[in-house]
């Protein structure tokens, strides 16, 4: 039996009434699209370190061009990583973007995302990833460390979604994709904003997914668990062997772990999955 979208019926399948213009309207914004990874584009936030540039390399291996955004950081060198990420994605001979973006400033997301549709022409993915995190009590939480996670975790990636959204809803395709936390619904001591934060995200993709899904947007999140990336290393070695040994397949995720996901959920394949929040914390969440 043919996929009603991307072929056609056989003649002794009925249609209820009105469904036969729309399955012709979503197959021709399917074919205007195409399918397929090989030459869409993808926008990552938070794209130069890091998932986000785990995420990056992977859109480009399947043959997208990727744009990505990053901001500096103090005590690190992310300009540099930039680079390198940058130089990397053009030796995969794909097109590439780069330049800073606070996600949290609407005015330099609208920015960011108008240069990159006049680079590539539009856009079909969005990851929000960029995120940050200032643990501690939630007593001596300063607002200004609250506020700044807030910003960038919910709000920002808020900023993103709706900076895309008429892009997608016009051309009736897009695949959204954040980056949530296990932490969302299982938090530990000292990540209040951080916690709260995500489980907003989390709450954010399904109400996006609602708005955006008459118009054949797709809108998902991942939660992680404990990821192999620079955050990571700042982290106690007890508190490292403690998430290892709490995982049921005794691990710690790679950052391509998460990747591989979350192309799979722009992928084609994945066209009926939406709202919904995938765990990749290798079984961390079961103990």
């Amino acid at each position: 039996m043919s996929d009603p979208l991307y072929g056609s019926n056989p003649s002794w399948q009925h249609h209820a009434p009105g469904t036969v213009g729309a399955t012709l309207e979503e197959t021709r914004h399917a074919l205007a699209t195409g399918h397929g990874y090989r030459g869409k584009v993808a926008l990552v936030t938070g794209g130069a370190t890091g998932l986000g540039r785990s995420i990056a390399l992977e859109f480009g291996r399947l043959g997208c061009r990727v744009a990505f955004c990053f901001v500096d950081l103090p005590g690190r060198d992310v300009r540099e990583t930039a680079l390198l990420t940058e130089t990397t994605l053009s030796a995969m001979g794909v097109g590439v973007y780069a330049n800073t973006c606070d996600v949290r400033d609407r005015a330099a997301v609208e920015r960011f995302v108008q240069e990159t549709k006049d680079r590539f022409g539009t856009i079909h993915y969005l990851i929000n990833n960029a995120g940050i995190a200032n643990d501690g009590a939630l007593w001596r939480l300063a607002d200004t460390a609250w506020d700044e996670v807030i910003n960038t975790n919910l709000t920002g990636a808020f900023n993103c979604i709706q900076a895309v959204s008429p892009i997608f809803r016009g051309q009736r395709y897009g695949k959204i994709v954040s980056v949530s936390s296990h932490q969302s619904s299982r938090p530990g001591f000292g990540v209040a904003s951080y916690a709260a934060s995500k489980a907003g995200l989390e709450g954010l993709t399904r109400a996006a997914a609602v708005e955006l899904g008459p118009t054949n947007v797709n809108v998902n999140a991942v939660a992680p668990g404990f990821i192999r990336t620079e955050r990571l290393e700042l982290l106690p070695p007890e508190v490292i062997e403690r998430a290892k040994k709490s995982s049921v397949l005794g691990r710690i995720a790679e950052p391509g772990d998460v990747a591989h996901v979350i192309a799979f959920l722009c992928s084609d394949e994945a066209r009926h999955i939406t709202g919904q929040t995938i765990v990749v914390d290798g079984g961390l969440s079961l103990e």
